[in-house]
């Protein structure tokens, strides 16, 4: 028996013990096993030619992939594999929206986000056909959808809608919480993820063998501990992604110029001037928001992810925008997290300890920050927090994992907070232009944030000194 022939076994009953019944598990873990069972099955394969196959499994072949992707031949590669898995692997493809708000053709990757399949893979089919720089990336991948989406009918609200999954350890069903439409939250992230991934592949492969299942792997595992600088991993897409594409006034006019190619190979006619005209205004709507979301902001947990429980009470509306950012430190927990999973669980031990010890209505914190590349929803923008006594109704409360009286947050993190954070609140009328960050200590008797990080903020732009006011009439 060769040690080929035991680890294709091991790897076959390891994805058969995860789907044992008719509803997957959508796990990235999941469905690079299944991938992983696919090569081992047709070991003469290449990559490219397997992505082909699996595309055209799910029925991911018209004449705009053929463009970039090559034509139609009547030859096509066929991938030997079960019904099962073959099945499986064509739905983890196949991108779609139901009417009542489900999102099929996506899953959930170790960090915590979703991410449409089908464009992670495009992007890979386009770096491992070319020799130098993939031709049409972001048409693939991206500039598609978004081209779609800017001819959406009027009165569609609610650009990339983000939803969550009925459990984050056994991921079974996505729904969104916002208007069902095609462009979502997810969509968005598999072809920043199809970039990404699709520009690195050449480079990759010039080097040695490379396999799909070993440039899933390793882009969408945990970042190594410690780490200041992981590189190429999904938790760092948007920073990647910012690298390798132009300004918005470019991307708008590469979206424009994908939708009349599709246009034109659909036989459609071409764009008379003053509709295209009103496409283009609808393109850089529809860009502008891309890039504040996707580009400016952080990347936010919702809390439905960490799984928080509900809020007891009524939550009190916040009169926007605000003036402050206050900084924290949890202290306890002392550690940072690392990953999405202790992340998210000291989330859930923080919201017990403020509604359970303290009897508060909620998690304190508007926002926390983890050392995993993440911030987590707390109270969010709308609704007051308990973190800052006298001051809950005037700032954001925004908390860092772990305790920082002798050191600094991982450098990732504290970005987020000093780069992100703010400038993504501006801009979207959370917080004056102007606002100032104070520090915990500063206007309540405390240590936090410790005394490392207290000294680290009295750096950042914002931060200001005490002007003594009267404290509003808080409780908590």
């Amino acid at each position: 028996m060769t040690a080929h022939w035991i680890w294709s076994l091991a790897v076959l009953l390891l994805w058969a013990a995860t789907h044992t019944d008719a509803s997957p598990t959508w796990h990235m873990s999941d469905v690079i096993a299944a991938v992983e069972q696919v090569e081992l099955s047709n070991p003469g394969m290449q990559p490219a030619a397997l992505l082909l196959a699996l595309r055209r499994s799910a029925a991911l072949d018209d004449p705009f992939l053929q463009h970039f992707l090559g034509p139609d031949n009547a030859t096509r590669p066929q991938a030997d594999a079960t019904a099962a898995l073959s099945d499986y692997l064509a739905e983890a493809l196949a991108h779609r929206v139901r009417e009542d708000g489900r999102e099929e053709g996506v899953v959930l990757t170790a960090d915590g986000t979703t991410v449409a399949l089908g464009p992670v893979l495009l992007g890979l089919e386009a770096g491992l056909l070319s020799k130098g720089r993939p031709r049409g990336l972001f048409q693939l991948t991206l500039a598609r959808h978004l081209a779609l989406a800017a001819t959406r009918p009027a009165g569609t609200q609610g650009l990339f809608p983000d939803g969550c999954w009925d459990s984050p350890a056994s991921p079974r069903e996505f729904r969104l919480s916002g208007q069902p439409q095609s462009l979502t939250t997810a969509l968005v992230h598999g072809g920043m993820d199809g970039l990404v991934l699709g520009t690195a592949v050449p480079s990759a492969r010039r080097r040695g063998g490379v396999s799909l299942s070993s440039l899933l792997r390793s882009y969408y595992s945990p970042a190594p501990e410690g780490a200041e600088d992981p590189g190429l991993i999904a938790t760092r897409r948007r920073e990647n992604f910012r690298q390798l594409v132009g300004q918005p006034p470019l991307l708008a006019r590469q979206v424009v110029r994908t939708l009349e190619l599709q246009l034109r190979l659909m036989g459609r006619p071409k764009m008379e001037r003053k509709e295209r005209q009103k496409v283009a205004a609808l393109v850089n709507t529809e860009i502008n928001e891309f890039v504040l979301k996707f580009m400016d902001c952080p990347p936010i947990v919702p809390r439905c992810m960490w799984r928080a429980a509900p809020y007891r009470g009524t939550p009190t509306q916040l009169s926007l925008p605000l003036d402050f950012m206050y900084i924290h430190h949890t202290s306890t927990p002392s550690a940072p997290c690392l990953t999405f999973q202790s992340c998210a669980a000291n989330m859930r031990a923080i919201q017990r300890f403020h509604q359970d010890v303290r009897g508060w209505d909620d998690i304190g914190y508007s926002f926390v920050a983890g050392s995993d590349g993440y911030l987590y929803e707390g109270r969010g923008w709308q609704w007051q927090g308990a973190h800052t006594l006298g001051h809950n109704a005037i700032g954001y409360g925004v908390a860092f994992i772990g305790d920082y009286s002798a050191r600094l947050p991982a450098s990732g993190a504290l970005e987020l907070v000093r780069e992100r954070l703010g400038s993504c609140a501006v801009a979207s009328a959370m917080l004056v232009g102007n606002y100032t960050v104070h520090g915990h200590r500063q206007v309540v008797s405390t240590d936090c944030p410790g005394d490392a990080l207290y000294q680290e903020i009295t750096g950042w732009e914002h931060f200001g000194e005490v002007t003594r006011m009267k404290p509003l009439l808080e409780t908590i």
